[in-house]
């Protein structure tokens, strides 16, 4: 809450930065507005965006057993299953609250891990949704979202001159807009990764938990971070990278200081220790 409330404040204070009282109504206005269609709209997008398609029980009769099975344990409803045409080997939920979920895993994943492993990941991916991670993860993209466009306006309009006559400008700080249009994009990007980081934690133990095995998902988790570079994501976008067990894109340079995810090896590290007693499985 204190997260989301940050990037709910960054977004307001841009806004006023920029054009004061008037600039503060409409950044709350644009973030609502952004966060509505999050609510919505963005787990179509999102499955559209990776060609996922929803597949039958007579399709893919294993994967479906293992989500039934792993959704009767968490007390959930069973999500929709979508398949991706993709041969990296990955997984991700997405939806709202746990009556609309969706989970989608790619043909990579089915072939490369064995049915142990692929419960795991389901299992953590069930987290999320029973968490209400999907919700969180998608309201703050937005969010962060709404601010590097609120930037970005910012930045064209002083580039073009603005226009605004002295009485427009009243309230609005040109220096603080400026620090703004930099500081707060950048903000978001690590508010937004600590979010992340910490609901990815929280997925494994809570998966592993489920199952009971820590080590098969920390075996699924080496073997997709191996596979990642080798075979990389076709299509998509950065913007999703959060949604995914393991990131499918390279994180490069100062770019891999905003990961969304915490080290693989970390990540390895707790569940085996919840394997050999250090955290409870149950």
């Amino acid at each position: 809450m204190m997260l989301l409330a940050s990037l709910t404040a960054l977004v307001l204070w841009l806004g006023q930065a920029m054009g004061g009282p008037g600039g503060l109504k409409f950044a709350l206005l644009f973030a609502v507005v952004m966060n509505f269609g999050a609510y919505w709209f963005s787990d179509k997008i999102v499955l559209k965006m990776y060609g996922a398609r929803l597949i039958g029980q007579e399709e893919a009769p294993k994967l479906h057993s293992i989500v039934n099975n792993l959704a009767q344990k968490m007390g959930i409803p069973t999500p929709k299953i979508y398949m991706m045409a993709q041969e990296a080997p990955n997984a991700f939920a997405t939806g709202r609250n746990p009556q609309h979920a969706a989970v989608a895993v790619t043909e990579g994943i089915m072939r490369l891990i064995n049915e142990e492993e692929l419960e795991g990941v389901l299992a953590h991916e069930l987290a999320h949704v029973s968490n209400r991670d999907t919700l969180i993860s998608m309201i703050a993209a937005t969010l962060a979202g709404a601010l590097s466009h609120l930037a970005n306006m910012a930045m064209w309009g002083a580039m073009l001159g603005g226009g605004r006559s002295r009485d427009d400008d009243r309230g609005g700080n040109p220096l603080i807009a400026l620090l703004g249009m930099i500081i707060a994009p950048i903000a978001a990007a690590l508010i937004q990764m600590a979010i992340s980081r910490s609901r990815e934690f929280l997925a494994d133990q809570t998966g592993a938990a489920l199952t009971g095995r820590p080590l098969a998902l920390a075996s699924a988790l080496q073997k997709i971070e191996g596979w990642k570079k080798e075979i990389p994501m076709q299509g998509g976008s950065p913007s999703t990278a959060h949604m995914f067990i393991i990131n499918p894109f390279s994180a490069k340079g100062l770019s891999g200081l905003f990961s969304t995810h915490p080290a693989t090896a970390d990540r390895v590290k707790r569940l085996e220790e919840m394997a050999y007693g250090g955290l409870p499985i149950r």
